[in-house]
């Protein structure tokens, strides 16, 4: 697959920067449950930023890289190369220049913290490199942080393979199972090689990884997924994770997205944050979303939209 360059956009907030480290195009925003060309296009604050003229939404599988008070942290590591992901066609076997760009802003040598929002196929996969023989830790001198709940999930995913065994002339839970399948190869890759290297920190949100940066409690899209706040000057930001998969969720929090492990408690998260920010000024910065990626929630009637600032 090929991947066009993206130019890194940075936001401040206060003395605090964060940059997205483009990998490449979300593409299969159809994982979003009722979200019709029709549907979409009766938002007309989603173009063309967000959506197509013709009602395709679009995104970015991408990191974010926060400099704050002198501590570089990397939130989310997206699919990575030469990884076998079966679920997604255009992920497997990636060859994607994100290590070039990623050098643009920092060596990996040089970054303090790996977070991960959860640990799925398409948000740990930098954290290894292939070497032509294994499977090499990319940061070696990161604490690579997970929620515990959410480690613990996966960790009993490998071990207990019958958790897989869904009806396959079913299509959601084909293709879950086909997820979950490649969760187990992504568990081998991209996670067990930092777990061997004792660069794994398990943690319980909320939890403070250094003054300023704190990972909030998010469940619902996974059992331990968790957003990441930014504090700075009395600025703040809070990166979603996949809490919401696209702008299109803050005009219909209720729409949901097929690989929710709990829907019911996904969308109790997405209300509560959007409840908590609309009409502040805290930057909601969505972890795929397309460029512009951080704005603040506004009011729109009965329900949100998504402004990104001037």
């Amino acid at each position: 697959m090929s991947v066009e360059h993206v130019a890194a956009i940075q936001i401040a907030v206060g003395n605090s920067t964060i940059t997205g480290i483009y990998e490449q195009p979300l593409g299969d925003i159809n994982m979003l449950i009722d979200a019709s060309a029709d549907q979409v296009r009766q938002i007309d604050w989603l173009a063309p930023h967000y959506a197509t003229a013709e009602g395709e939404l679009v995104g970015n599988i991408q990191s974010f890289l926060v400099h704050h008070e002198g501590t570089t942290i990397l939130v989310d590591t997206c699919v990575g190369n030469d990884k076998e992901v079966t679920v997604v066609e255009g992920w497997n076997n990636l060859h994607s220049p994100y290590p070039e760009r990623l050098r643009e802003q920092v060596t990996p040598d040089k970054v303090d913290y790996v977070l991960c929002t959860h640990l799925h196929v398409d948000h740990v996969g930098w954290q290894t490199r292939w070497d032509g023989t294994n499977w090499q830790v990319m940061f070696p001198n990161a604490r690579h942080i997970f929620s515990r709940r959410e480690f613990d999930h996966w960790r009993a995913l490998l071990d207990d393979p019958t958790q897989l065994d869904r009806d396959p002339s079913n299509h959601r839970d084909a293709l879950l199972q086909s997820f979950e399948h490649t969760q187990r190869r992504v568990f081998t890759q991209s996670i067990q090689p930092v777990v061997d290297a004792e660069l794994v920190d398990l943690v319980d949100p909320p939890y403070d990884v250094v003054p300023g940066v704190r990972m909030l409690p998010t469940p619902g899209h996974t059992p331990g997924h968790i957003s990441v706040e930014i504090v700075s000057e009395g600025r703040r930001a809070i990166v979603t994770g996949d809490m919401f998969h696209h702008p299109y969720q803050l005009a219909r929090p209720d729409n949901v997205a097929v690989p929710d492990s709990d829907s019911v408690q996904a969308l109790a998260s997405r209300r509560a944050l959007l409840t908590e920010l609309v009409g502040t000024d805290t930057l909601l910065v969505g972890t795929h979303f397309a460029e512009p990626w951080a704005g603040v929630v506004v009011a729109d009637g009965d329900t949100y939209r998504f402004e990104a600032p001037s």
